[in-house]
């Protein structure tokens, strides 16, 4: 008998439940396009629904015509906004000094060592770089951007203000599937990765990837993760490139994921994975036998795709995407957001700003 009691309204809520346990941390979110009504609107709901304290970056004249369109004012509601083309000598000095301290890792032939001079102008042009050095220096737990600028552009203001986080390589995504019915196993709340950062991860990046979506999960939703590598082969069922990629990664990804505590196998099939009636056939004494709730994708394809499929023939919730692996919170928008996904997207970085 399948999941006896449960309803779809309990099934779709974690977004709810991901703004709830935000609004209990008192955080700080710098939202550095100011230009925007959306982020406008989504400042002020953050502050009415006191949810976090949002700071917003912007000229006076951006911000200015940003709340006529939003019909909102940020002064009347105490947030806090900073021009961030006058500069912040204490940001510009940091700036400088992570900056040429990652460039001399490199072989000479390949530095790029900057001035003072090249710091300021970098962070009184790049509004996101600005932000993310607030995030750098505690200022702020996290950063939320991306309605207008790209995801190039969110990914190289991270790697170059932020970096990744200890032991970890690679910055990658998840996004968070919130089902409206349950799989075979019970879960409602699943985490796919990667589905939006690394093309064509390499076995070592599945390693870095795994982790990272194990502690997304954990740190979003509250459960305990349940990771599974995924393949069209399960266990040695077929080969080739591709089987053997995933193969590796988790041999590599055993003894760490070990030494975390969290349930992990692979290679194997989606069904496999979250069929428990199939993966005991096919993968009998497996950790993983039809329980999992994170899944590994071998690459951006199927990842991206599956997603989309869950989203839009199993009318799942796609929270997302969500990016991991940094040293710090910092999440990327959708330019087609809504001000409402801009708080969501808030809340998923004020519980990532609590493990970094």
């Amino acid at each position: 008998m399948e999941n006896e009691g449960f309803s779809i309204q309990k099934a779709m809520n974690a977004i709810k439940n991901i703004i709830e346990r935000a609004s209990k941390l008192n955080g700080t979110v710098v939202l550095p396009e100011g230009q925007d009504p959306r982020v406008i609107t989504a400042a002020c709901a953050c502050v009415d629904r006191r949810i976090c304290t949002p700071v917003v970056l912007g000229t006076a004249a951006e911000i200015a015509a940003a709340e006529e369109k939003a019909r909102l004012s940020l002064a009347e509601r105490g947030i806090k906004t900073i021009d961030y083309t006058a500069g912040d000598a204490e940001l510009e000095k940091a700036y400088l000094e992570a900056w040429n301290a990652k460039e001399s890792k490199k072989p000479a032939e390949k530095q790029k060592i900057i001035d003072l001079a090249a710091a300021e102008k970098t962070l009184r042009a790049k509004r996101i770089y600005f932000g993310g050095m607030m995030v750098k220096l505690g200022r702020v737990n996290g950063l939320v951007a991306g309605s207008i600028a790209s995801t190039g552009d969110m990914l190289r203001a991270a790697f170059h203000t932020l970096g990744t986080q200890p032991g970890v390589k690679t910055a990658s995504s998840c996004f968070i599937l919130d089902l409206k019915r349950p799989t075979p196993s019970g879960d409602t709340v699943l985490a796919f990765g990667d589905c939006g950062v690394i093309p064509n991860p390499t076995a070592e990046q599945l390693v870095d990837i795994g982790l990272a979506t194990a502690q997304s999960y954990r740190d979003l939703t509250g459960g305990v993760p349940k990771v599974a590598y995924l393949s069209f082969s399960t266990k040695g069922s077929a080969a080739g490139d591709l089987v053997e990629k995933v193969q590796r990664a988790v041999e590599l990804a055993r003894p760490k994921f070990a030494e975390a505590g969290i349930a992990m196998d692979g290679e194997m099939q989606f069904d496999a994975a979250i069929v428990p009636s199939v993966g005991k056939q096919k993968n009998p004494g497996g950790a993983i036998q039809g329980d999992a709730n994170v899944f590994i994708f071998p690459d951006l394809q199927a990842g991206n795709i599956a997603y989309k499929v869950a989203q839009r023939l199993g009318e799942a919730d796609a929270i997302g995407p969500n990016l991991q692996g940094l040293a710090k919170a910092m999440n990327d928008l959708s330019r087609g957001c809504s001000a409402e996904d801009i708080v969501g997207t808030i809340c998923v970085t004020l519980l990532q700003s609590q493990t970094k």
